[in-house]
């Protein structure tokens, strides 16, 4: 995977035209190879350089020895495509995040995973739940087994986190402001101080 992200892809220069590159190579293997005709189907969609960028790059793949296609996006870029709710990407950001994964198998099954598992969180459908670790095992992705083993240890409470609407982040906030508390006394104070410094502080 750190192959397809930096290898025979990567170059220093970047240019107004590269969020849309995706689209003009997948429209140019589709046989539409007019730069006017390409120049005036990315505008709509937010290009704001010139036709002459446009132009270059075909003409570039046109000529070039080598297939000229475009430079993946950095990995925190695709993580944020992964991890944002599909609906809210722009048409350019979902054609770019569907040219990664049609490049890597690997990341196109983690994102399924990633998206499965955003869904039961959102929707509290908690009894999917071993259903989606049983899919994540059939996967090759090392890291994604790890997460699902540490589920597994504490399954009911998961389930129960997935699917009840009751949270601890309250008690959580709790138990922070303590901490805070008691790392602004540098652990010199005694404890009758520190309880009245968190009573004093509701």
């Amino acid at each position: 995977m750190q192959a397809f992200f930096r290898g025979q892809w990567q170059h220093n220069r970047t240019s107004v035209l590269d969020e849309y590159k995706p689209y003009l190579d997948e429209r140019w293997d589709e046989g539409c190879t007019n730069a006017w005709k390409l120049w005036g189907e990315i505008v709509p969609l937010g290009y704001q350089g010139s036709y002459g960028r446009v132009s270059a790059y075909l003409r570039e793949k046109r000529t070039s020895p080598r297939p000229v296609i475009a430079q993946p996006p950095a990995p925190r870029v695709v993580t944020r495509w992964i991890l944002s709710r599909p609906e809210t990407l722009t048409e350019i950001e979902q054609l770019r995040l569907k040219a990664v994964l049609a490049n890597c198998p690997e990341l196109e099954a983690l994102t399924g995973h990633v998206r499965s598992f955003a869904q039961m969180l959102t929707e509290r459908q908690g009894e999917r739940l071993p259903q989606w670790l049983d899919a994540v095992r059939q996967d090759d992705l090392p890291s994604l087994h790890t997460l699902a083993a540490g589920i597994d240890r504490d399954r009911d409470a998961v389930i129960a986190g997935l699917t009840l609407p009751w949270s601890s982040g309250v008690v959580e906030g709790h138990v922070n402001r303590i901490k805070m508390l008691k790392r602004q006394m540098f652990g010199r104070a005694s404890f009758a101080l520190l309880r009245k410094r968190v009573l004093l502080a509701h």
